[in-house]
């Protein structure tokens, strides 16, 4: 066995005691302990805080709670800082480990789908990671070593870590802030807690937003024909009914018909096309937009609607097919 491997073999071990140990203590990691630990250790305190953070990252321990801690502790501000700082260490330590220890791996045996889901996030970069820090889709512990076995760059990473969970690293730091003002019976207390509320409706309103402004503008049907045409790797979803996607509008060759009432467990059919482009139809354009409002929420980057849908599409001539037979392509 050679030096390296056996190096990832004992980071491997210690990474998996760590978590088992944080797991079976996890009971004794409360804000109060958590706030005692820190107090007592004077003027090093945000030093302590921050790694704690940090480790918890790392040990797959929940960061909520010391969000919270912190804001109670150092304030607001300074809160968010410390809060921010630990978890972005913390969040890099994942990356690195996992990026040592299985990349190769993964880049060896990853293939099919999931080699085309890889590559879709790597593509995105730091949008990818932005995205997923403004709104999680996943657990923040475990994204952190699933990214590290991507070809994102570390330094994109980092900085796109630290900026884009910045509202909420705030939200939670000023709810803790505002919660030692209640129990302390400090001034202005009404208006601290209707901020925190304020701060907490934003913060649960912001996926809703974030996935609108990842939807991508409406594809007019002259652009779309014309990146078929190219043979463009362009997927077009028809989400009318059944009937109608072999009715009298027809429906557009190589489109493949997931009806709109369908498409929340039928997802796992567009995998591969989570980071590639996908235009959605319908009649005009309006089950088409939903669609896109569903599937933004779940990750899909590259979204497009297409303006008029089939109604547009026939009116300016395109040819269509009226039967399921996506084998011949008229265009």
């Amino acid at each position: 066995m050679n030096r390296a491997r056996f190096v990832r073999i004992g980071l491997l071990l210690a990474l998996s005691l760590g978590i088992a140990l944080a797991v079976t203590y996890r009971g004794h990691l409360d804000a109060a302990a958590l706030q005692g630990w820190v107090q007592s250790s004077g003027v090093a305190a945000p030093l302590v805080f921050v790694f704690i953070y940090a480790a918890a990252a790392l040990l797959f321990i929940p960061g909520s709670v010391i969000t919270l801690a912190g804001g109670a502790l150092f304030g607001a501000v300074l809160g968010t800082i410390y809060s921010l700082t630990g978890a972005t260490l913390g969040a890099s330590a994942a990356f690195l480990l996992a990026r040592y220890v299985g990349a190769d791996w993964v880049e060896r045996k990853t293939g099919g789908r999931l080699k085309q889901l890889k590559q879709g996030v790597e593509s995105e970069g730091w949008r990818f990671v932005a995205f997923v820090r403004l709104m999680p889709l996943f657990p923040f512990n475990l994204l952190n070593y699933a990214l590290g076995v991507t070809r994102i760059k570390l330094t994109h990473y980092v900085w796109a870590t630290f900026i884009f969970m910045a509202p909420g690293a705030f939200a939670y730091s000023y709810l803790g802030y505002a919660g030692r003002e209640t129990v302390a019976g400090g001034q202005g207390l009404i208006q601290k807690i209707l901020i925190a509320l304020a701060l907490l409706a934003v913060l649960a309103f912001l996926p809703r937003l974030i996935a609108r402004l990842r939807q991508k503008p409406m594809m007019e049907v002259e652009t779309l024909r014309q990146r078929l045409e190219r043979g463009d790797d362009v997927l077009v979803v028809d989400v009318r009914s059944p009937q109608e996607f072999v009715g009298e509008l027809g429906h557009i060759a190589g489109a493949i018909n997931i009806p709109l009432d369908q498409l929340a467990r039928r997802q796992d059919e567009l995998s591969d096309y989570q980071e590639r482009t996908v235009t959605l139809v319908c009649r005009t354009d309006r089950r088409s937009a939903k669609a896109a409002r569903m599937l933004s929420r779940t990750g899909f980057g590259d979204l497009h609607v297409l303006r008029g849908g089939m109604m547009r599409w026939q009116e300016v001539g395109y040819p269509i097919l009226s039967t399921n037979d996506r084998t011949a392509v008229p265009i």
